[in-house]
């Protein structure tokens, strides 16, 4: 009995122990315990709010703002420090610290957490850390000889008190060195203190210095514009004068983003929404430009590649010519493509601002496939159908089509739209989800060569043999008729009195075809009006059994008139009235 019941307390013993540790785990897991608090400090005063990250970082700000530094010092946990340099350093501290997020970047304040736990809240239930609170977390990342320095806020309690939400030391420890690169410039410097006041969101000076800054980058770009249209009149005509102009205005959008940064890094700088912007702006800007530059060298190389080896664009060509331009044509959309997401990399990599404006939002799977659901279907629909030609290769540039009844050579393969260059030379764009939808015939699809057909319609005493003859002899005298032992002729219908004669030539491709056709035609035509016009068809009126086509006279008819009929009078001589009737 004894050992039964010293064995059940051993076990109560084991469960509380195992219950205090499993509640000091889920504490330590809610905020950080430390033994003492900025004791250098004393109470901190009444406007200093610390429950929340969200209150935390506004009244750091607010109180920097206004310019108490020593109450902004108890909002940074300064554990690193001793007690009696805590009040001094803290206030150097806080006030470095306010200028490094000021002009470093720009802290979306509202979109902390407002929870004391910092708790993840999640009703999509998509998040794997919902409902799981947090003890740290980190306000910005600021960039300092290519190493990542983070701002940092975490929760520590001393003892029984209430936790607070504080600076971290490890951000505090890396203060001096960040407010080396982002405070205060020298021209902020050498600025009066009356400038210095702010007025709305960024500060008198700035209002000033913002316009002045991007009318001085702007005059760069013009400058540089301008000197690449002299440069690109003075060089020799050719694709080089012709890169050199195609890259104008990226070069002068590069050179305007390089200008800014260097005055943001070593001249100016603004405060954080302001520097932020134009950073953000500044990369896209940059990004795009590299970018465009590469899409002109591709354009430059189109247009050396069709002048030497296409010109103008139509199936007479040779096949590996005109596939090499379409490689050529599908090698842009594909630089497009890359640059685009390239671009789209690099400035998420680089601007940080996206952390603060809403990542969430852009990444979120159900706000990106609406979107493009509704807005993009109809382009995003195109692009695929463009990337499905430029795959499987059903037409080519310079390829000859029949679309929609029409004659048209393709003179263009984009993302979008097709190009396609008719007869007459008009222009017919066509979308490329509405033209791999419809049927159409591709004539230089494996070979140019085309045969044509001249029908006519004759009299059916008309010699065939002798048609055939010359349609040989006008089809072989011209340059444009291939294969001749192709050539043939046949009778292909017969009616009452009309046969149906059918020629059949080939052409080298379908234009020269469809030209050598009508000559031919000609000829025949002449030779029958000519030489045999009795071949053209006719409808007869058969007046006797003679036909007077071969060339038959009939008999001289003789006209019988009525015979005289004699009256006698009285007395038995004859009538002369009835005699002169």
């Amino acid at each position: 009995m004894k050992t039964l019941l010293a064995g059940s307390l051993a076990m109560l013993l084991l469960a509380a122990s195992c219950l205090g540790l499993a509640q000091e785990v889920a504490e330590n897991s809610r905020w950080l315990t430390i033994d003492s608090l900025n004791a250098g400090l004393g109470e901190p005063p009444d406007e200093v709010e610390r429950r929340t990250p969200r209150d935390a970082v506004r009244s750091f700000l607010t109180l920097t703002e206004e310019s108490d530094y020593a109450s902004a010092a108890h909002l940074l946990n300064l554990l690193d420090l001793p007690p009696d340099e805590q009040a001094e350093r803290g206030a150097v501290l806080a006030r470095q610290l306010a200028a490094v997020l000021q002009r470093g970047e720009w802290i979306n304040v509202s979109g902390l957490p407002s929870r004391q736990d910092a708790m993840v809240v999640d009703p999509s239930g998509k998040s794997a850390r919902a409902g799981q609170p947090r003890r740290n977390l980190q306000l910005a990342s600021l960039e300092l000889d290519g190493r990542s320095y983070e701002v940092r806020i975490a929760r520590y309690r001393v003892g029984e008190q209430d936790p607070v939400w504080l600076i971290a030391p490890e951000t505090i420890s890396a203060i001096p060195r960040l407010y080396e690169k982002y405070g205060p410039s020298w021209l902020e410097d050498h600025l009066p203190e009356r400038l210095q006041v702010s007025l709305g969101a960024l500060k008198l000076w700035e209002w000033f210095a913002i316009p002045t800054f991007l009318l001085l980058i702007g005059a760069a770009g013009r400058v540089t514009h301008v000197l690449m249209g002299l440069l690109a009149s003075r060089l020799p005509a050719g694709l080089a004068s012709v890169f050199v102009q195609m890259i104008r205005l990226p070069l002068a959008f590069i050179t305007m983003s390089l200008l800014a940064q260097w005055l943001l890094d070593y001249v100016v700088s603004f405060s954080g929404l302001a520097t932020a912007f134009l950073r953000g702006l500044l990369v896209v800007i940059l990004a795009w430009g590299v970018g465009l530059i590469a899409l002109r060298l591709v354009d430059t190389l189109l247009i050396r590649m069709t002048r030497q080896l296409v010109g103008e664009i139509d199936d007479a060509k040779s096949r590996d010519d005109r596939q090499l331009l379409t490689n050529l044509h599908a090698l842009r959309r594909a630089v497009i493509l890359i640059t685009v997401v390239a671009v789209a990399i690099y400035v998420i990599a680089q601007v940080s601002l996206f952390e603060t404006l809403g990542m969430t939002l852009l990444a979120s799977a159900s706000v990106v496939t609406v979107l493009v659901g509704i807005a993009g279907q109809a382009v995003l629909g195109n692009i695929l159908a463009s990337f499905q030609i430029s795959l499987t290769k059903p037409i080519r540039i310079g390829d000859l089509l029949i679309f929609e009844d029409q004659w048209c050579h393709v003179e263009g393969i984009y993302y979008t739209f097709i190009r396609l260059r008719t007869w007459d030379e008009r222009r017919l764009v066509v979308p490329v989800r509405y033209f791999v939808s419809k049927p159409y015939q591709n004539l230089s699809s494996k070979n140019a060569k085309l045969y044509r057909t001249i029908v006519l319609t004759l009299h059916i005493s008309a010699d065939v043999a002798t048609l055939r003859e010359k349609f040989k002899e006008f089809a072989m005298a011209e340059e444009q008729v291939i294969d001749h032992h192709a050539l043939s002729c046949y009778v292909t219908g017969q009616h009452e009195a009309t046969q149906e004669v059918s020629f059949y030539l080939m052409g080298p491709e379908p234009t020269s075809a469809w030209e050598v056709e009508g000559k031919v035609r000609e000829k025949l035509l002449a030779f029958i009006r000519d030489h045999h016009p009795e071949w053209w068809p006719r409808s007869v009126v058969v007046l006797s059994e003679h036909d007077i086509t071969r060339g038959d006279t009939p008999p001289k008819r003789h006209l019988r008139r009525p015979a005289r009929v004699e009256t006698l009078d009285s007395a038995g001589a004859p009538d002369a009235d009835a005699s002169s009737e």
